[in-house]
């Protein structure tokens, strides 16, 4: 019979009296050297673990003389454990379990938070598509057990070239339980910058989501005058990549063709950011950021005082002749139509100020072909503009390309 037993922050005190009894009567006793030496007084064989795939193979060995041996691991064996391991190697009559606290149980009731509803990784000897997932699905808590290779600056470092949207406070919990215990809290960036400085090997990172609306005074200060990063505006809790991105951002305020002291409407503003950027370009003028969703009105309205902007109206569209009541505008944005494309074309017709300007975000081919037949219908002129972008994603010390979704900009004035 192999006892997987897990040791918790107190070692062998860790143990109840029952537990303590099976290691000590035991004829092997295996784990690493940490463990081992939590049993000094043992006076039967040890071995100590040193690679888990040849353990393995040991362990089946000896299973097979009918000896009584003991596996010391670390918290619960079967979460991210070695228990996973032997149970594709042997029978599970030969095995038995006894489970002590996590170290990610740990880290969370030291950062005093609760845990239930957390996304649990281990990046230990594993690849990371897991964790780069989670991120992009912008999950409220993420804790991660690493390893020597991928430290808690790589991980931040990884969140940061993602360009995500969600913010996040990232704890790093060191030697848990032990004299020299340290439970920091940083931001990514900081994180990242922590080029020089090594963490104990034994830590887990966990990134919990900051809900702070503000940007702070280094952080406002620090803002280009173009092209915001994604990751500074707040987004759609389910939805958190469902924004315009920075690259296709510059590229619509460029066919804009804004100048001072103009009226202009943003069609669709999802988020806000496409406003957020022409406000902060052209403090003189009055953008009407246009959304018929709650939540998006909601949204907008943060990222307005998140940025400091004065001169967004956000504008809750609830039928589209609410457009005729608003201001005739020199240049219009039309991020998003709800399925009434055509409908929101015709009205724009009739409201744009003369030699106004109409530049149109469009996903999809049907919806480019339909706007480009209607802008032929009524005489528009128009240029057309193809975005296909990838972003660098930073792999250890290595780089990949990934893709940003196409998309079609339609620059339109009349004839």
């Amino acid at each position: 019979m192999i006892r997987v037993v897990g040791i918790g922050l107190n070692g062998k005190d860790s143990l109840t009296t029952e537990v303590k009894s099976i290691v000590i009567n035991t004829s092997i006793l295996i784990g690493s050297q940490r463990h081992l030496k939590y049993f000094s007084d043992y006076s039967g064989t040890t071995i100590a673990l040193e690679n888990f795939i040849k353990d393995i193979k040991v362990l089946k060995k000896l299973s097979k003389d009918n000896k009584s041996i003991v596996v010391l691991v670390s918290g619960d064996p079967l979460f991210f454990g070695l228990g996973r391991l032997l149970l594709q190697e042997i029978n599970k009559k030969d095995l038995e379990f006894y489970p002590n606290l996590t170290s990610i149980q740990l880290a969370f009731s030291y950062i005093k938070v609760p845990w239930h509803d957390a996304q649990l990784i281990s990046i230990h000897g594993r690849n990371l598509d897991e964790l780069i997932l989670s991120f992009k699905k912008g999950k409220q808590k993420i804790a991660i057990l690493t390893d020597n290779y991928n430290s808690p600056q790589i991980i931040a470092s990884i969140y940061l070239s993602l360009s995500l949207l969600k913010s996040y406070d990232v704890w790093v919990c060191e030697n848990l339980g032990r004299v020299d215990q340290k439970i920091n809290c940083f931001s990514p960036q900081k994180l990242a910058d922590l080029k020089q400085y090594e963490f104990s090997s034994l830590n887990i990172v966990i990134f919990l989501e900051n809900n702070n609306i503000a940007l702070n005074t280094q952080e406002y200060a620090q803002l280009p005058v173009l092209g915001i990063r994604d990751e500074h505006f707040l987004t759609f809790k389910d939805r958190p990549g469902l924004m315009t991105k920075r690259e296709v951002r510059i590229a619509i305020l460029g066919e804009l063709s804004l100048q001072p002291k103009q009226v202009i409407w943003d069609i669709g503003a999802g988020t806000g950011s496409v406003s957020i950027e022409i406000s902060r370009l052209s403090n003189t003028s009055k953008v009407y950021a246009i959304e018929k969703t709650a939540v998006g009105i909601n949204i907008i309205t943060k990222n307005c005082k998140r940025f400091r902007t004065h001169n967004v109206v956000p504008f809750a569209l609830t039928n589209l002749q609410e457009l005729y009541e608003l201001p005739s505008p020199d240049r219009i944005f039309i991020g998003g139509s709800g399925g009434k494309l055509i409908e929101i074309l015709e009205i724009c017709q009739q409201k744009l100020k003369e030699n106004g300007i109409i530049t149109i975000s469009l996903a999809t081919v049907e919806n480019l072909g339909m706007s480009i037949n209607w802008l032929k219908n009524n005489s528009w002129n128009y240029t057309l503009l193809s975005i296909q972008l990838s972003r660098s994603l930073a792999i250890a010390n290595l780089t990949r390309l990934y893709p940003i979704n196409p998309v079609f900009l339609l620059r339109a004035n009349r004839k």
